[in-house]
């Protein structure tokens, strides 16, 4: 779309030039297509591949659920059930020994490791046994708090292997990247032009120097490489299962994918471009409840030479990509920007429910029972609560008070899900709002309350 093209490419530029990248390619997803693309910088396009570090934590986490949802393995048993070598690593004091969902939700409680994992990507198995065996350091005990663990990644890869016998990266290629046709995200570095890696030296971009490291046991937490044109398929795939829209095939449930889009560790207030907002982890994503956007479903990827990020506002379909060729780039930022200036600009759709039949029903026979009140259909109507709450004879003269003998009608439901909403209705020449919800029992309207518009 041409305005979101024109939208967007300013940020792209204000963010290249702040983060002064050689290069970097965006791209924008509505609709589950990818309809507004761009770069900055000689070279690199939406079919570009750069590596996405720990944006591969998503399909990591994906693997796993879907797993779980085969029942080959629990989110809830300890991980040492699965790979006794993981016994070792315990948490300190009276910590709980390690479950599959402490790992995935960044809750184990191990040291943020960003510097140390980001330099051992390759790591192999012999390797790897050695820092399990020597008790790796723990922030702080196990489920008391979010901290960011790469590690946890490496042990799911392990817990992964153990209970099937082949690698992450085998049950990403065939349960999602060859379903959703993602044919230029690979694991090994592309034989296809990629951006090359650079990072900031005294102000200047230059040379990462060192080749990208190869995969190894941590690659289930950052070794993908990919493009924003691949990039858009997932973001839009993951986003449909919000949405009630599931055309596309990969294997994992939609619910499974909304649970990895709900927050499961309590992250805090963090801040993006200044802008400060209650943040926590789901599964392998990152959920942020924005202030203007609401909730908003991401995450970043940061390595030697790169950084990237992807960034959605849940239940739209509206999205944006930011992929950059130098460590660390702030695509974070760039997708903030961006999508905050989509939203104002009208281009991202409210969040909105359908109403049921049932709500609707619910809605006209209130409206109904406004407009002429019967304590008979009333107590037909209503919960066995909302008389003792307020006697009918007050709810009567409340109604007739507002209505003042005009006639009134149902002009529309808005639902809040699918057991509560607002009647907009008409009286008169007035419209007036009334709030609703429906009880847990028989789905008999509990409570109402009458709003101006």
């Amino acid at each position: 779309m041409t305005s979101m093209a024109a939208r967007v490419a300013p940020v792209a530029q204000r963010s290249i030039d702040e983060c002064r990248a050689p290069a970097m390619a965006w791209g924008v997803v509505a609709n589950g297509e990818l309809v507004a693309s761009g770069s900055v910088g000689d070279g690199v396009s939406e079919n570009t591949p750069f590596r996405i570090a720990s944006m591969t934590k998503s399909f990591t986490a994906a693997v796993v659920l879907g797993l779980r949802d085969d029942g080959v393995l629990a989110l809830d048993r300890p991980i040492a059930d699965y790979a006794p070598e993981l016994g070792a690593v315990m948490g300190p004091d009276d910590s709980s020994p390690i479950t599959v969902r402490h790992l995935l939700s960044m809750s184990a409680g191990l040291a943020t490791d960003d510097p140390w994992a980001d330099r051992h990507l390759d790591a192999t198995a012999e390797f790897m046994n050695d820092v399990y065996s020597s008790g790796p350091c723990f922030a702080v005990r196990t489920g008391d708090a979010f901290e960011y663990s790469n590690l946890g990644f490496a042990m799911i890869g392990r817990v992964v292997r153990a209970v099937t016998g082949r690698d992450v990266r085998e049950h990403v290629d065939e349960r999602l990247l060859g379903p959703l046709e993602m044919t230029n995200t690979t694991w090994d570095e592309p034989s296809s032009p990629s951006a090359r890696p650079h990072r900031i030296r005294d102000g200047v971009a230059v040379s990462e120097g060192a080749e990208p490291l190869p995969d190894g046991e941590i690659a289930p937490m950052g070794g993908l490489w990919s493009t924003v044109s691949d990039l858009a398929r997932w973001v839009s795939w993951l986003d449909e299962a919000n949405r009630g829209d599931d055309s596309r095939t990969a294997k994992l449930r939609a619910s499974s994918r909304r649970e990895m889009q709900t927050m499961h560790t309590y992250v805090g207030r963090s801040a993006i471009d200044s802008v400060s907002a209650p943040s926590g982890y789901g599964f392998g994503l990152l959920v942020r409840d924005d202030h203007d956007l609401g909730e908003v479903v991401g995450h970043s990827g940061g390595l030697p030479g790169y950084g990237s990020n992807m960034r959605w506002k849940k239940g739209t379909g509206v999205g944006v990509i930011g992929l950059a060729n130098v460590t660390y780039a702030p695509m974070s930022t760039f997708t903030h920007r961006a999508l905050t200036e989509l939203h104002r600009a009208g281009l991202v759709p409210a969040v909105s429910w359908e109403p049921t039949a049932l709500l609707r029903q619910r809605a006209t026979a209130l409206v109904n029972l406004l407009g002429g009140w019967s304590d008979e259909v009333a107590r037909d109507l209503f919960a066995d609560n909302v008389e003792p709450d307020e006697p009918f004879d007050r709810r009567a003269d409340d109604a007739r008070r507002r209505i003042g003998g005009e006639p009134i009608a149902l002009v529309d439901v808005r639902a809040t899900n699918r057991t509560s909403g607002t009647a907009v209705v008409s009286v008169g020449t007035r419209t007036l709002e009334i709030e609703f919800s429906l009880s847990p029992v028989g789905a008999s309207i509990q409570e109402y309350t009458w709003k101006d518009a």
